[in-house]
């Protein structure tokens, strides 16, 4: 009766991968990140136990890296008071001279700079001293392995042996170009197989050497008393490298890494051919291996009927067996336990050039070790049934085998044994610094010192490892790195100290900025970085988010500070922050103490920064608004008027729309303005008294003044930027115009022409011309975005489009309330004496400003500044009252009788002579900002629209003349 045993059922009799001890057994030395959960992909796939097993014989092969400092620190802990490790190994329960052996690797590497020496465990137990004798580790004289020199003669003689073999394939498979053309013999693939694997083991080896070197003198450093040239002040890293190392064994290193990197190049120029090679041979073996010669060993299993050993052997055939014609002889003796007949059986082997997935390899493998093992928990093993010279072919392959793995990632291997980069670690030692150093000099570190240490003794034959040198610690990649987190971290904390501060402290960000983006020009001169904007974007957090940090802190600072705090100086150009705020001012994080060199460098450049922009943190003005343009850019701009102009809504719509209605009702309904033969007197006295109840309104010079100042505040930021994007653009299309072949007109002297002159210019300018230049030598692509560009220029250039007339345009549609206007004129032309319209509240309101204050008491132009002023006007304006206004404004009439008659009294308390010079101001205030704002406001009125606003009316008809109906 036939048994049939899957894949599965075949791992679980081996019994030994059912010894492997579980996780929690092993000894607790963290491996390289490496997952040992089942992941679904081509080189897994197979059931959860399979993977299981996989992934702990894995973490073992990782933790057994480590064993020898486990033992050591295992033995350190079993020897105290409790137990004594030599009386155990007089019970012979342990073994200390088979440890002992295991010891003489003075220094284990861990990471980078950190080493350890193994006989610090033994030196150190309970009980060291009177049995210091059994120990030959602990002797304090240095290993032949720790002698780099001592080693360079056979060093010199391998690389001159494999450089010569390899130069002799190179010249043939690279350099005429036959290499991968070519089909080669299993043979020749063969010898460019081993030739690969041996240029990877001298590189593995001689890098080995290098390190061990290097860590035994970082755990041996020297002091005065051993080199002279050692100060006694060095620092601990400074005598493990800088002055620990003799000028024999600093040329030997340069030496050896020198033929590392020689040699690493030579053979990464051979990787297409040595790939080939390598999956060619390792097909044929593999192949040849499992359907030749496992034949024998199965036969003999069928014909003894061992069964765990047919499930085995089958399993492996089944794992990696490229059956010629896809499927296994049926017919085959062997699966019968019978000879094969005298002719013999034939089979065809095909050969490929691919390997087998690091699974199968590894099943395989593990399969095998399951049929040489010595030890299993049963009582009989495997390899009892297996016959002598069986078992000497898959030992033979099991250790061939375990180097297909490295060669068939053949790339990857010839890197990692060429990996010297440790000698460039140093942050063990930094800590050790406690603070006192955040990095040590260059000067300090290894590949410095064996460069520097050829250049001072200028010795011929090594001048030439320089460059090489440079090359072999991939010093690049590792500053690349480093400068670019430091350089990130930097612009993290630029961007950090503003979302701290207020609005003032953008021109220190952009300055911070400029030095960042200076650096890296400087850095990008000499290595390979990301580039600025990339870094910006990231640490700004404007990779995929349509605007960013810098974005967002501008409107929170607008919002929550620069509308309801500031006020507007139109004479300086500037906003300052009120004398009397109405709103709290925000709370904002404290700033992050940073360390110096994310900054400036030092604190002395720190201070001497921040003592120049204390000239830019009272107040905000041009240099702001430009700094905003820079950083925002257009979408970044725009978002920000988006968010304003919800505001000004916010506040049209609402605050301010209630208080109008209000202010309104305690209007007088009718307010003429009285005749000058009443005097400047009487008419300040007619109008106080008329206005009684709108100057004592309480919240008049609270509340509404603070609306209107905020949406005046942000009408007066879009203009701002709307002038700092102008002189930008303005900038750009005069660096554009020498391209686009536009050119200035030429001054001509007497007698000359000036279309000679120009021709002669254009003549001398042609070759800048960007887009004939392209339509003649760039590709069809090239000249598409060529012309975009240049028809884009051109339309800024004549379009003069305005952001600012769109805002106020937006700003107009808010004002759709009737109590704006008023109700319709009862003489069908417009409201002569009624209080009906805005500018008759807004007279009214510009008459309480304008009443000049006591001593102690602030005026309106220091509580709310010219933003109060530019939201009545730009009201005013954008509801076509502004000549109204100027005709019937209360302020303007009384005025223009003070300047008639001159008087100065004191009327209810009102200096009437400081009143009118205060409505003087605000007069000339006024007609500027109307002045302004028409400028912008006169683009968007067509002639139609004109038009439509006159209307005709009949002269009069004396009443003698006119009939009745």
């Amino acid at each position: 009766m036939t048994t049939h045993v899957t894949l599965e059922d075949a791992l679980s009799n081996v019994d030994l991968l059912e010894e492997l001890p579980l996780p929690d057994q092993q000894p607790c030395i963290e491996p390289p990140p490496s997952s040992i959960m089942y992941q679904a992909n081509f080189d897994t796939n197979f059931e959860d136990r399979n993977a299981f097993v996989t992934g702990i014989a894995r973490y073992i092969e990782q933790a057994t890296v480590h064993s020898s400092m486990v033992m050591g620190f295992g033995l350190y802990l079993m020897d105290g008071n409790v137990s004594n490790i030599y009386k155990l190994d007089a019970k012979k329960r342990i073994n200390l001279s088979k440890i002992d052996k295991f010891f003489k690797l003075q220094v284990v590497p861990l990471f980078g700079d950190m080493q350890i020496e193994l006989s610090r465990y033994i030196e150190t137990s309970a009980h060291y001293e009177e049995n210091k004798s059994k120990w030959t580790c602990t002797q304090s004289s240095i290993s032949p392995q720790y002698n780099l020199c001592e080693q360079m003669v056979q060093i010199r003689d391998d690389h001159i042996r494999f450089i010569s073999e390899l130069a002799r394939y190179s010249n043939s498979e690279v350099v005429t170009g036959s290499g991968l053309d070519s089909q080669k013999s299993d043979e020749e693939y063969r010898e460019l197989f081993d030739l690969a694997l041996r240029g990877l083991q001298l590189l593995s080896k001689w890098s080995t050497h290098v390190m061990e070197v290097y860590s035994w003198k970082l755990v041996h450093p020297t002091d005065k008393f051993c080199n002279k040239d050692c100060p006694g002040t060095a620092e601990e890293y400074e005598r493990a490298t800088r002055y620990n190392y003799t000028s024999e064994e600093k040329f030997a290193l340069v030496e050896v890494i020198a033929m590392i990197k020689g040699l690493q190049v030579l053979m990464g120029r051979m990787e297409s051919v040595f790939n080939q090679a390598i999956r060619n041979t390792i097909y044929a073996a593999l192949q040849d291996f499992a359907q030749m010669t496992l034949r024998e060993p199965l036969r003999q299993a069928v014909r003894k009927k061992k069964n765990v050993l047919i499930s085995v052997l089958q399993a492996i055939r089944k794992t990696v067996c490229d059956w010629e014609g896809a499927r296994e002889p049926p017919n085959d003796p062997c699966l019968r336990g019978e000879k094969d007949p005298k002719g013999g059986f034939d089979i065809k082997v095909p050969r490929r050039a691919v390997g087998p997935s690091s699974t199968q390899l590894y099943m395989v493998r593990t399969m095998l070790e399951s049929l040489i093992a010595d030890k299993s928990g049963s009582k009989k093993t495997l390899r009892s049934s297996l016959d002598g010279p069986i078992v000497t072919a898959i030992e033979d392959f099991h250790k061939q085998s375990f180097f297909f793995t490295h060669l068939l990632n053949f790339s990857e291997a010839l890197q990692q044994c060429c990996d010297l980069s440790q000698l460039w670690f140093r942050e063990f030692f930094l800590e050790l610094t406690m603070g006192r150093r955040i990095q040590f000099p260059i000067e300090m570190s290894m590949p410095w010192i064996l460069t520097d240490h050829i250049l001072e003794t200028k010795e011929p034959s090594m001048m030439e490892h320089v460059q090489l040198l440079g090359r072999s610690i991939d010093l690049n990649r590792l500053i690349t790195q480093r400068i670019s987190a430091a350089m990130y971290k930097s612009l993290d904390h630029a961007i950090s100290r503003f979302e701290s501060e207020d609005l003032t402290s953008i021109v220190e960000l952009e300055w911070l900025l400029e030095v960042n983006r200076l650096t890296h020009r400087l850095l990008s001169k000499h290595m390979t970085l990301d580039s600025f904007d990339a870094m910006f974007r990231e640490a700004n957090h404007n990779v995929s988010a349509p605007y960013g940090r810098i974005t967002l802190h501008v409107f929170w600072e607008l919002n929550f500070d620069f509308l309801p705090n500031y006020c507007y100086n139109g004479s300086t150009n500037r906003f300052v922050r009120t004398a009397i705020p109405f709103t709290q001012e925000p709370q904002r994080d404290k700033p992050a103490n940073v360390q110096p060199y994310y900054l400036y460098g030092s604190k002395p450049l720190n201070i001497a920064y921040s003592h120049i922009y204390s000239s830019y943190r009272n107040f905000v003005g041009p240099p702001h608004f430009k700094t905003i343009c820079h950083l925002l850019g257009y979408q970044g701009i725009a978002v920000v008027m988006e968010e304003l102009l919800k505001i000004v809504k916010s506040l049209l719509q609402g605050t301010i729309l209630q208080y109008v209605k209000t202010l309104i009702e305690v209007m007088p309904k009718i307010c003429r303005l009285p005749r000058h033969e009443y005097g400047s007197p009487g008419i300040l006295e007619f109008f106080h008294h008329q206005l009684k109840d709108i100057i004592e309104y309480a919240e008049l010079k609270t509340d509404v003044f603070q609306s209107l100042r905020e949406v005046g505040n942000a009408i007066l930021f879009c203009l701002l930027i709307e002038q700092a994007l102008s002189q930008e653009e303005v900038c750009d299309l005069l660096h554009a115009a020498p391209f686009q072949n536009i050119l200035p007109r030429v001054y001509i002297k007497e007698g000359e022409r000036l279309e000679v002159r120009m021709k002669r210019l254009e003549a001398k300018y042609a070759p800048l011309h960007l887009v004939p230049l392209i339509e003649r030598l760039g590709t069809p692509q090239q000249i598409a975005i060529a012309r975009e560009g240049d028809l884009l220029t051109k339309e800024r250039l004549c379009c003069g489009l305005s952001m600012f007339e769109v805002i106020l345009t937006r700003i107009r549609s808010f004002l759709q309330d009737p109590v704006w206007r008023g109700p319709p004129p009862t003489n069908g032309v417009m409201h002569v004496d009624e209080c009906m319209e805005f500018h008759r509240l807004w007279s009214a309101m510009q008459f309480v400003y304008c009443i000049p204050v006591g001593t102690h008491e602030f005026t309106a132009e220091q509580c709310f500044g010219d933003g109060l002023n530019w939201a009545g006007c730009a009201i005013i304006v954008l509801l076509g009252q502004q000549r109204r206004f100027d005709l019937f404004d209360f302020c303007y009439h009384l005025l223009k009788v003070q300047r008639q008659d001159g008087k100065d009294e004191i009327i209810k308390n009102v200096p009437l002579k400081k009143m009118a010079d205060r409505i003087r101001k605000y007069q000339i205030l006024n007609n500027e900002i109307f002045a302004i704002l028409n400028k912008y406001m006169k683009a968007v009125e067509t002639d139609s629209s004109t038009v439509e606003h006159v209307r005709c009316f009949q002269p009069p008809i004396h009443q003698s003349l006119a009939t009745t109906c």
